[in-house]
C-alpha cells in the first residue's frame, strides 16, 4: 500500500540545511534531514502513526526531550534512537547550537504489526507498539539506518530492499528476542534483577551518593532512558530511592553497632547529624534517637 504520513509540528529556531530526501514505500515513509538548531530552539511533534527517529551522532548534550510540555520537570537528553508510539507528543529544546543529521521513519501501524507479530504474537505486538523505546548506543542498527538513507535517493533497487531494512531496524530496536531485563526496560519498567543489582552496588559503595550515569551503567541502560523508567518502576526519583536505602542502612547500623548518630550520618554521606535526622523523620516518622531506643530495648 502506498502510504503518506501526517504529523503536527511547531518548530522555532531549527532550519534545514538542504532539502530532505524521502521515499514512500509499502506502509513506510523514510525522510532524511540535515538541519541545524540554534541555542534556545524548540520543537513540538505529534503523529497519529508510530515512528522512529534515528540520529547519526550524539545529540544528548545539545537536545533535550520530554513527553510533556513541562521540560524542566521531565526533560532528558535526546537518545540516538527513539521509537515514538502513535499519538505520543514530543517536546524538544536546544541547549546549544548544533548541526545534526537524522532519519525519520513514519510507519503504518498494520505494517509494524506484520513485522513483529510473527515473532511474539499479535497481543504482545500490540502492547509493544504502545511503549516508547530510547537507545543511546544503536550498535549494528546504525549501519542499517545508513543503508536506508542510501535507498531514499536511488531507484536502483526494488523498494522491498529498503522495506526489509526498516523491518530489521524495527525488530532490533524493540529487542523482541533479547535479554528479558532489556525487554522490560524497553517497555518502560526496570526488572527486579535490575533493582537487585542497583541495591547490591549501592550497598557495596557504602551508601555514598550515586550519579544517574553510574546507576544507569549498573543496569546497562542509557542515562536518559534510565531516569524515565526508574520513576515509572519505583514511583521515586533516583535521589529519593537512594535516600530510602541510606535510611535502611542507618537503621541497621543503629541496631547492629554502637556507632553514634553523628558517626552514622558521616559514614552514609549525610552533611551532618541534623541532615540525617531530618531525612530519617520524613521516612520513619520519628527521630533516629527515638527509633533507636525503641528497637534496641526490645
Amino acid at each position: 500500500m502506498t502510504y503518506l504520513h501526517s504529523m503536527q509540528t511547531k518548530i522555532e529556531g531549527i532550519q534545514a540545511l538542504r532539502p530532505p530526501t524521502w521515499r514512500s514505500m509499502n506502509g513506510i515513509v523514510g525522510v532524511h534531514w540535515e538541519a541545524e538548531g540554534q541555542a534556545g530552539a524548540s520543537g513540538y511533534y505529534l503523529s497519529p502513526d508510530p515512528r522512529i527517529v534515528f540520529f547519526f551522532d550524539d545529540v544528548s548534550p545539545h537536545i533535550r526531550v520530554s513527553h510533556t510540555p513541562d521540560l524542566q520537570r521531565s526533560e532528558r537528553g535526546m537518545a540516538r534512537v527513539i521509537y515514538v508510539p502513535a499519538g505520543t507528543p514530543l517536546w524538544t529544546s536546544f541547549t546549544s547550537r548544533h548541526r545534526f543529521s537524522h532519519l525519520d521513519l513514519h510507519l503504518h501501524r498494520d505494517r509494524v504489526l506484520r513485522y513483529i507479530a510473527p515473532a511474539i504474537g499479535s497481543s504482545a505486538a500490540r502492547t509493544a507498539l504502545k511503549q516508547p523505546v530510547e537507545i543511546q548506543d544503536p550498535g549494528p542498527l546504525a549501519a542499517l539506518a545508513g543503508l536506508v538513507v542510501n535507498e531514499l535517493s536511488t531507484d536502483v533497487r526494488h523498494t522491498a530492499f529498503a522495506e526489509n531494512l526498516v523491518g530489521s531496524i524495527v525488530t532490533g530496536l524493540l529487542d523482541l528476542k533479547g535479554d528479558p531485563d532489556k525487554n522490560s526496560a524497553g517497555l518502560g519498567r526496570l526488572t527486579q534483577a535490575h533493582l537487585n543489582r542497583l541495591s547490591a552496588h549501592f550497598a557495596n559503595c557504602g551508601g555514598r551518593p550515586l550519579s544517574i550515569r553510574e546507576m544507569a551503567d549498573v543496569v546497562g541502560l542509557s542515562e536518559s532512558w534510565f531516569a524515565t523508567v526508574f520513576r515509572q518502576t519505583t514511583d521515586m526519583t533516583p535521589l529519593q530511592w537512594q535516600l530510602s536505602r541510606r535510611i535502611e542502612m542507618a537503621r541497621a547500623l543503629m541496631v547492629e553497632t554502637e556507632m553514634s548518630i553523628a558517626e552514622i550520618s558521616a559514614q552514609l554521606g549525610f552533611s551532618d547529624q541534623a541532615h540525617l535526622t531530618k531525612v530519617f523523620r520524613r521516612f520513619a516518622g520519628e527521630t533516629p534517637a527515638v527509633w533507636r531506643r525503641k528497637h534496641t530495648s526490645e
